[in-house]
């Protein structure tokens, strides 16, 4: 039977802080202050020291020792039944109200064809919806994507791929672009080809001197890196051709090479890779990443 209500007073000068509650209800609840320490991770010392200060905020005592045990006095018999309403009130607030938990973070890959034009936007707008997310970011090439998704270290990826090279659950083809020359078009003009290339593997530098060497046009590599601001700088310092999407030319401000004057190059598909059962969250930023190849 529970004990009869309170009569409140008017005024309260003094309150119960509710960590003192949540110890005393886990050492009614362990059994003893030993065994609680297992339930709140505070040590013995600790927990003794809030009882004391929880009886100086009461004036009550709330425990008697019998022999090694802690037995309740009729205050803290009554105590218990008051500190378990607050503190499920307490939590219901919190759950309500409260900010929830930090949720684990998204783990998202993509190549820098992307980070340097659609991710700055992308991202604006998934913090306008998902304000408390929590975003991990690798920028890397395709194929080093593609073995971090294997290996389950990221959630999502952003790719260039190209028709049956893995199809699969998870593979799915959201836009397609053609490959353009970039650079100087006096370039075409001279016997060897000089070329800025990014270094293997890359699927640019594979199409590039695959799609010459079947056209049998002589040329040579003038400049090497793995860094795409590099190549950008290449280019537009006159150092050689090269080519990647008509989208990335346009975004980056490049100079493209009219068609007639090189070989055509192959058509390259944006691949979106996602996990099964990924959160809401994680879903919404795969539709933005979708919407925002689309449109760029």
């Amino acid at each position: 039977m529970p004990p009869p209500a309170l009569h409140l007073p008017q005024k309260i000068t003094r309150n119960v802080p509710t960590e003192l509650l949540r110890s005393f209800v886990a050492i009614v609840e362990a059994g003893s202050m030993a065994q609680a320490t297992e339930v709140i991770f505070l040590t013995q010392s600790a927990l003794s020291l809030q009882m004391k200060r929880l009886e100086d905020v009461l004036q009550q005592k709330l425990f008697r020792r019998t022999g090694r045990r802690l037995t309740l006095t009729p205050a803290g018999e009554e105590l218990v039944f008051y500190a378990r309403q607050l503190l499920e009130l307490n939590d219901r607030i919190m759950h309500t109200l409260g900010f929830p938990q930090d949720p684990d973070p998204i783990c998202i890959g993509l190549v820098q064809d992307f980070a340097d034009t659609i991710l700055p936007e992308v991202l604006a707008r998934f913090r306008a919806e998902h304000p408390r997310a929590r975003l991990t970011v690798r920028v890397g090439g395709s194929t080093e994507l593609l073995e971090q998704f294997d290996s389950a270290k990221l959630d999502l990826v952003l790719c260039l791929g190209q028709h049956g090279d893995r199809p699969g659950a998870h593979w799915k083809v959201i836009a397609q672009d053609r490959m353009v020359w970039l650079g100087d078009s006096a370039a075409t003009e001279l016997e060897e080809l000089p070329l800025v290339l990014l270094d293997a593997p890359c699927r640019f530098r594979d199409a590039t001197l695959r799609t010459l060497g079947q056209a049998q046009r002589n040329h040579r590599i003038v400049l090497e890196t793995h860094n795409l601001p590099a190549l950008r700088a290449g280019i537009r310092g006159g150092l050689g051709i090269s080519c990647r999407t008509r989208h990335f030319a346009m975004a980056e401000g490049l100079p493209t090479i009219p068609a007639d004057n090189l070989p055509a190059l192959p058509e390259i598909e944006t691949i979106l890779l996602q996990r099964n059962d990924l959160p809401d969250a994680a879903q919404d930023l795969a539709t933005l990443l979708s919407q925002a190849t689309n449109t760029q």
